[in-house]
């Protein structure tokens, strides 16, 4: 099985918030993560998503430096839409 994995930035101007993720969080750049795996066929290169992960920054207080939290891709594309002066 052979995966591959894609990074991108995402910025918000404003807090958000996305479902598994407990509190608001504040504007500014995230790292977005998908992996997908290869999918086998006779003539195509295909491929299927397997996760998509944000990197949050640590909870004020907190020794966690950073935290990964497995997302809905869909759900977050709909919270940069609603973000007025993100740029997508």
């Amino acid at each position: 099985m052979t995966i591959r994995t894609t990074s991108r930035t995402v910025t918000f101007a404003q807090p958000f918030f996305l479902r598994g993720i407990a509190e608001e969080q504040p504007a500014g750049r995230y790292i977005v993560e998908t992996d997908e795996e290869r999918i086998d066929t006779a003539s195509l290169e295909v491929y299927r998503r397997i996760s998509t992960l944000i990197r949050l920054p640590a909870r004020p207080g907190s020794l966690v430096l950073n935290r990964v939290v497995d997302i809905d891709p869909e759900e977050l594309g709909a919270a940069l839409e609603t973000d007025p002066a993100a740029p997508c």
